[in-house]
């Protein structure tokens, strides 16, 4: 079988078990900013807990440009990295007030120059807050695409291009959200549930072993 209709097969076969939406909580462009730059290295879930009470506090990047940093971290202490995470935050807020009248960028080059902003965070926001192509590689998306030889990229960024080739745009999103619900509940990093998945008979991983 062509690796483009292998790789559709596969998404289609995950397309009943799981969301295609992010599981962030976010009502604008900004909020789903703060959320992802919150979830490096965090669970969706703890990161919702946290951001309901932090944008009842800062309702706007003005607010949180002008925050205490110290404060500021303690709004967020239950959550790893607090301290780079809130000096990011602090001064993403100053940027976009100052550079971008108050406004995310809706532009991969012009999010990825936002301190604490990388290549997943910027595609997150374009895919979910901007209905804009775009195909995050997280560590999940990363882990399940190699297992399942959708890729054999080293780094995310290799695996990124091996999506988008795969894939046409207008699926981009939904790929990105049915690997990660994928690698969060079956595919794990550890212990996958090979017995459980809906796709392991496409899956290299499985098949090889």
């Amino acid at each position: 079988m062509e690796q483009k209709e292998r790789a559709m097969k596969i998404i289609e076969e995950l397309i009943p078990f799981y969301p295609a939406k992010t599981a962030l909580n976010f009502k604008n462009p900004f909020q789903l900013l703060i959320a992802t730059i919150l979830s490096a290295q965090c669970t969706d879930n703890r990161v919702n807990r946290v951001t309901e009470r932090l944008f009842k506090k800062y309702k706007t990047p003005q607010d949180l440009a002008i925050s205490n940093l110290k404060e500021l971290e303690e709004d967020i202490k239950e959550l790893g990295l607090f301290k780079s995470k809130a000096k990011n935050i602090k001064e993403a807020s100053k940027m976009i007030c100052e550079k971008y009248d108050g406004n995310v960028p809706d532009c991969f080059e012009e999010l990825v120059k936002l301190p604490g902003v990388g290549r997943k965070t910027a595609n997150v926001v374009l895919a979910n807050a901007f209905n804009k192509p775009a195909l995050a590689v997280d560590t999940h998306v990363f882990r399940v695409s190699r297992r399942l030889g959708l890729s054999s990229g080293e780094t995310p960024e290799k695996v990124e291009k091996d999506l988008v080739r795969l894939f046409p745009e207008e699926l981009w999103n939904t790929v990105h959200h049915l690997l990660i619900r994928h690698g969060r509940q079956c595919c794990r990093a550890r212990k996958p549930l090979c017995q459980q998945c809906a796709v392991s008979k496409w899956c290299n991983h499985f098949n090889n072993n």
